[in-house]
């Protein structure tokens, strides 16, 4: 099969690792690409078998360049996913459709590295499952959050510590800004002109940078299971009941703070803009989408919470879509090397618009925390 990345040529040496065909006496009759991500490549495997039934497959080349130990990666999946489908088939749910699960290959393992060095791990698809790709009311946005909360319970007495670090201090605000700040002072001087406001309230809000990792080192705030990529999309919902069903994309699944999951979400999803909306005045904080997401996040997490982290949650927001917005300006200053762009200025947008989202959490701040308090009770 031809595929548009030169790394997967040799798609063909992993689905032989996998034995799959031999494993269910099938036959394989398509084999295409699948989905819209932008990070790893995403194959659908589709088998015929004996009897003539069906069954697919997801199979995935890792992204090397990103996640930069596979190995390590997958053993975070692993351990995750066996605890997960423990604790669902002890409460009588269904592990097959509720959690993914890693098909190991005929050597027992849960990668298969090619000749070329490419990793590949292969998921059995989930069946009447389907993926929103935008949140299009409040419902949508509280299921989300009632089946990410639902995730950190599950995982609350899971030793998060014992998990790798896959992107190394991925939601570390005070990281973040330095990376920040060393861009301000090697990036573009041109670009850093046409972003003078852009970077002076960046700098402005430096002493809330380290405001969580600061509890968390204190003791305040405990080390939990993280997801780290809390978006709409990466949930799959039943296609019959229309409820929330699995998790997906667990690639960054790590130590953290649950501040990060809810904070993320929040930001992705209770914007009113697109996250590159150049027309600013189309950009804020919905408040009803903050309070669908808050309701349906506490009610998930079923009081595995602790009292501070409720208490930070508009921090988490906050610092969430700050930390992103600080991001897309570094890469902005330094040329666009990291974030795909697709027109003049695009990552200054985007820094733009989380900006503005922060901006206007801090005017609507305390009735964020009013609305927090409302469902901690």
């Amino acid at each position: 099969m031809s595929t548009t990345n030169p790394a997967c040529a040799r798609i063909d040496e992993a689905v032989a690792a996998f034995g799959i065909a031999d494993a269910i006496n099938g036959t394989l009759v398509q084999q295409s690409p699948y989905g819209n991500g932008h990070i790893n490549d995403t194959f659908l495997l589709r088998y015929e078998t004996a009897d003539h039934s069906e069954k697919k497959y997801i199979l995935q080349r890792m992204s090397h360049d990103i996640f930069r130990n596979p190995p390590l990666l997958m053993e975070n999946i692993v351990h995750v996913t066996d605890h997960l489908r423990g604790i669902i088939r002890s409460r009588g749910g269904d592990p097959e459709r509720e959690t993914l699960n890693v098909l190991k290959t005929r050597d027992g393992a849960s990668f298969f590295r090619d000749s070329g060095g490419s990793y590949w791990r292969v998921f059995p698809f989930i069946e009447r499952s389907v993926c929103l790709e935008k949140v299009r009311n409040a419902k949508d946005f509280y299921d989300s959050a009632v089946a990410f909360g639902s995730f950190q319970k599950m995982l609350a007495d899971f030793p998060a510590g014992t998990l790798h670090e896959t992107i190394p201090n991925f939601h570390n605000t005070s990281s973040r800004f330095r990376d920040f700040r060393a861009a301000v002072q090697s990036g573009d001087r041109e670009r850093a002109a046409l972003a003078r406001t852009e970077i002076a309230f960046a700098l402005d809000r430096e002493s809330e940078t380290a405001v969580l990792t600061a509890l968390l080192d204190a003791g305040a705030l405990p080390l939990r299971v993280t997801h780290n990529d809390t978006k709409l999309n990466n949930i799959l919902f039943d296609a019959d009941t229309g409820k929330a069903l699995c998790i997906i994309d667990l690639d960054t699944v790590m130590p953290g703070l649950s501040l990060y999951d809810f904070g993320d979400s929040i930001r992705f999803g209770a914007s009113t803009g697109d996250e590159d909306e150049p027309d600013l005045d189309k950009v804020s904080l919905d408040l009803s989408l903050f309070e669908a997401f808050t309701k349906g996040y506490l009610e998930g997490c079923a009081g595995s919470l602790t009292a501070k982290e409720i208490e930070m949650l508009p921090m988490g927001a906050k610092l969430m879509t700050y930390e992103c917005g600080i991001r897309f300006l570094a890469d902005f200053l330094t040329g666009d090397t990291y974030f795909k762009v697709h027109r003049e200025n695009h990552n200054l947008d985007r820094a733009r618009t989380q900006f503005k989202l922060v901006a206007d959490m801090e005017a609507k701040w305390d009735q964020m925390k009013a609305i927090v308090e409302k469902y901690s009770r």
